[in-house]
């Protein structure tokens, strides 16, 4: 998702069946905030990213640690065919 991007997210939210205070408050934002974006207000950057992390990769951002982003990082700049090894394993073993 580009910041150029237009999203519907009230659509996004219909489709996950979640009403305003359920979707916003996974990423920080107060259904009032939630709703002036819905109706059409510019979504600031940080709150684009996280509802393309929370909402739509489905990732939990409660559960991300520090110091699991700094193995993360440290993989891909210093072993990255560890990194693709790993990746490959982890969707495979999601898949079954």
């Amino acid at each position: 998702m580009k910041s150029t991007d237009k999203i519907d997210v009230r659509e996004i939210r219909r489709k996950l069946g979640m009403n305003q205070q359920q979707f916003w408050s996974k990423l920080g934002v107060t259904q009032s905030g939630g709703s002036r974006y819905e109706s059409g207000r510019n979504m600031p950057r940080p709150v684009q990213h996280l509802l393309r992390l929370v909402h739509v990769e489905q990732i939990d951002i409660q559960k991300i640690k520090k110091e699991d982003w700094e193995v993360i990082e440290y993989l891909k700049s210093k072993k990255p065919d560890l990194f693709k090894e790993l990746k490959k394993e982890a969707r495979a073993a999601k898949k079954g």
